[in-house]
């Protein structure tokens, strides 16, 4: 799953991607710096895993991770060509949620691509570029499937019904991911890999001195205009995230609390992604291994185990399951085990986030 960072240039968009993946890549003060998209493997922080080895100890712990990609900065005309817009744009196609990176800070040292801070219109320069570039595919899209349907296809003429309403929506300026589509559009929206239909976080780059309040007048824009479309709304401030990548837990503990905080934005930007995908993560432990592994939401236990190997679905028997809470409670496998508390369950099983699972399976 990749979560892709997009905004303007000179914004922040490459502080941010170095804070999350500490990759130390150019955060110069001129546009297109990123040409190419950088993409790194990301830590999902989770507590549970210390509480496992707690009671289960181990000689190497594994989190899950989660892809983050640092997309060039866009500009007015990107739909067109313009700053190498067509091949950024095509970058944003590839990931699964989009992160809208929005200045809101002053810095006369720091070049603005548009010469004055304007959070909103700085949204709605990327947000009409994306949708440009959707009524382009959707207009190519209509004329294929519309020759489909004078012959009679019904096929073709359900999917020239669903690009016609979409066709509308881009016109009247409206973000895909805006809209409420039936559950049977949506599975054929989901083919299309359109820009405007990503989901969305919107985050707000404000200035160090504005850490405490977590806000300024620009952010509190960015806050209203994602709460009207009901998207996701974060506040950070690149310098300090940049800062406390480079401690280590104990000092960021320390250094968090000096500005009130309790955790760092980044951190809450990793888990809004991961819940905006509809991840759950279940855990398989032992004295060699404790591991995080990332499923989607409703996998059963073969799809669960097939995430370890296709053989362990393959050859799917049974499922020995009990709760990281649970763990935490009994303090031991034993204890779980003499209470009751360690469940088998069959092919049927929905995983739960949370679950700590032992497969066994024959091939």
């Amino acid at each position: 799953m990749k979560v892709g960072i997009v905004g303007l240039p000179n914004v922040g968009k490459s502080t941010i991607f170095n804070a999350l993946t500490n990759a130390n890549i150019p955060a110069n003060n001129y546009p297109f710096c990123t040409i190419d998209p950088n993409v790194g493997s990301v830590i999902v922080q989770d507590e549970r895993l210390d509480i496992i080895n707690k009671y289960i100890p181990t000689d190497k712990i594994i989190p899950t991770s989660i892809e983050f990609v640092d997309i060039a900065g866009l500009v007015k005309g990107a739909s067109k060509g313009e700053g190498l817009g067509n091949q950024f744009l095509s970058h944003i196609r590839n990931i699964d949620v989009m992160v809208q990176l929005i200045r809101c800070f002053d810095n006369n040292d720091i070049t603005h691509v548009e010469g004055d801070i304007d959070p909103i219109r700085d949204i709605q320069i990327i947000e009409t570029e994306l949708i440009i570039k959707d009524l382009e595919s959707v207009e190519k899209k209509i004329n294929k499937v519309t020759k489909q349907a004078k012959s009679g296809d019904k096929q073709a003429i359900f999917e020239q019904s669903i690009l016609t309403k979409i066709l509308n929506h881009l016109n009247e300026g409206t973000m895909l991911n805006q809209i409420i589509f039936e559950n049977n559009e949506l599975d054929y929206l989901s083919t299309l890999f359109l820009l405007t239909n990503k989901p969305s976080i919107y985050i707000a780059n404000i200035g160090e001195n504005d850490i405490e309040s977590q806000s300024n007048d620009y952010s509190k824009k960015v806050e209203q205009y994602a709460n009207q479309y009901q998207s996701q709304f974060l506040t950070l401030c690149g310098n300090i995230e940049m800062e406390i990548s480079n401690l280590n837990k104990i000092e960021q503990i320390d250094y968090l609390s000096m500005y009130n905080l309790d955790s760092s934005g980044l951190d809450k930007l990793i888990q809004t992604a991961y819940s905006m995908l509809g991840l759950k993560t279940f855990f398989t432990a032992g004295t060699q291994e404790i591991k995080a592994w990332t499923i989607k939401a409703g996998y059963t236990a073969p799809q669960a185990a097939g995430v370890i190997h296709t053989d362990f679905e393959r050859g799917f028997i049974k499922a020995e399951i009990y709760t990281v809470n649970d763990l935490e409670k009994y303090q031991s496998e034993l204890s779980l085990k003499n209470s009751g508390k360690i469940r088998q369950e069959g092919k049927d099983y929905i995983v739960k986030d949370g679950d700590v699972i032992f497969f066994k399976f024959n091939v």
